[in-house]
């Protein structure tokens, strides 16, 4: 298990309907082969010093289709690829020992997206500077 850093309790309560118990965020030796397995290690090795820099601020946040789980985008101009986190938050009545948990990560193209923004609406949205 590798911790990843803390995260803002508040911008990720939109998913959850009970209280978030933890800011703490990990990813474990499990889920990191995964992702090499499915997006292959490339990927992972391109993007795995951003991930906590994607949760930390992220573009958008959108609720997952399971409970209590966040999907988080952030684009990566000098990659040309969207990097979505799969993140499972720990809420209240749930294990205090347990931490909020990175399950996967996604790359999509700009393209694909742009599909997800209009199919999905965004529970956060990170404000332009000129918003």
């Amino acid at each position: 298990m590798f911790f990843l850093g803390k995260l803002d309790v508040e911008k990720y309560q939109c998913v959850c309907s009970k209280t978030i118990i933890t800011d703490e965020v990990i990813i474990t030796e499990n889920r990191i082969e995964h992702i090499i397995e499915r997006r292959g290690k490339e990927f992972y090795e391109c993007f795995k010093d951003y991930f906590f820099d994607i949760i930390a601020d992220p573009d958008f946040i959108f609720k997952d289709k399971k409970e209590n789980t966040a999907i988080v985008s952030k684009s990566f101009e000098f990659h040309g690829k969207v990097v979505n986190i799969v993140l499972r938050l720990t809420v209240e009545g749930e294990d205090p020992r347990y931490k909020n948990s990175v399950i996967t990560a996604i790359g999509e193209s700009e393209k694909r997206f742009a599909q997800r923004l209009r199919n999905n609406e965004p529970l956060y949205k990170k404000l332009d500077n000129d918003e």
